[in-house]
């Protein structure tokens, strides 16, 4: 068996929340995978369940006081890493979206685009949204006002002027255009 895992991440450009990346070992094919972003809401859910049964994976989390330590492409690594390492079988290669790596003594390989054209990275990219979002979601329960279940930590109108209005919340990015522009 030829174990190649794929990474990626989400929450690159929230105002709010963790960076999440995932990384997924497929055990089989599974149809109608590619980016995240591209899928809707339903479709997303549905696949991530799918994925979760038929893969070996593993998520790494980077929160906002790490990411406004260290920058947002760091913090984005650190969260792939993290991931990587929490898969449950060590890949013999790992397919990264993007053109940056993390440091990790694993054969790697970078792919702009990979979330659309690696099954792997597709599929890490699909539960590590669907991961975010819930958990943007559970996060509005407690800041209500900056409307985290519609936006997932995103720089809506919204979302913007509720920063203005109320100031940041301890999730929040501090070191992010529009966190702390009054």
């Amino acid at each position: 068996m030829n174990l190649v895992a794929g990474t990626d991440e989400v929450g690159r450009g929230a105002l709010a929340g963790p960076v999440i990346a995932a990384s997924v070992i497929l055990k089989k094919e599974i149809p109608g995978l590619k980016d995240s972003k591209k899928l809707t809401e339903k479709k997303r859910n549905e696949l991530s369940e799918l994925i979760l049964e038929n893969s070996y994976f593993g998520f790494g989390s980077v929160s906002n006081t790490e990411i406004d330590e260290i920058n947002i492409l760091k913090a984005s690594l650190l969260a792939m890493k993290r991931a990587i390492l929490n898969l449950p079988i060590k890949p013999a290669m790992v397919l990264v979206d993007g053109i940056y790596k993390p440091d990790l003594n694993i054969p790697m390989k970078t792919i702009i685009g990979g979330d659309s054209t690696e099954a792997e990275i597709s599929a890490a990219s699909i539960i590590a949204k669907v991961y975010r979002d819930n958990l943007m979601i559970s996060y509005d329960k407690k800041y209500p006002i900056y409307c985290f279940k519609q936006n997932k930590g995103y720089g809506t109108q919204k979302h913007l002027e509720s920063l203005k209005k109320v100031g940041y919340s301890e999730i929040h990015r501090r070191t992010f255009k529009g966190v702390l522009d009054k």
